[in-house]
């Protein structure tokens, strides 16, 4: 499991707020990510079918760091001093 940083209670505030901004943005993606792993047989699941995964899951790293750009420039987040 990747370690995730201990915050503050306004900061946690913040984090679940982002989630939910990533959800949305990513479900889509989600879905066509389940639908890919359901598609495949046992045998399928590593090779082509990985480099597939791996790209859907960038995809949604990248709608994730948008989101979080996106709430600081309304005035969601602050950036670090």
């Amino acid at each position: 499991m990747i370690p995730t940083p201990d915050l503050t209670p306004d900061q946690e505030a913040q984090a679940e707020q982002l989630a939910e901004r990533i959800l949305q943005a990513s479900r889509d993606d989600i879905r066509g990510l389940a639908r890919l792993l359901v598609s495949k047989a046992d045998h399928q699941l590593l090779g082509r079918t990985e480099f597939e995964i791996r790209d859907r899951v960038h995809a949604i790293g990248a709608k994730a760091l948008h989101a979080a750009l996106e709430g600081r420039k309304k005035g969601g987040t602050t950036a670090p001093a």
